[in-house]
């Protein structure tokens, strides 16, 4: 696998919440209209994808459905 590269300007680091050795490393790539998502384990990069950017609105619609959820499972245990 590849090793480290620099984060694309217009980029974040997430770290694993079970391990604080694993990342997903989130990319815009604007010159090719894409978005890469890449696993890494320390200064290895084991996986990634690339989203076509026309598709960045259904998963944040996703994420986005998944949060209200979570934030609807978490009033109910709260009252």
């Amino acid at each position: 696998m590849a090793a480290v590269k620099p984060l694309a300007s217009a980029g974040e680091v997430f770290l694993d919440a079970r391990d604080g050795g694993r990342a997903l490393r989130v990319s815009w790539h604007f010159d090719a209209d894409l978005v890469t998502m890449s696993m890494w384990r320390g200064n290895v990069c084991t996986s990634s994808f690339q989203l076509p950017v026309y598709e960045v609105p259904v998963l944040i619609e996703l994420l986005r459905k998944g949060l209200d959820a979570s934030h609807a499972v978490h009033r109910v245990r709260v009252s």
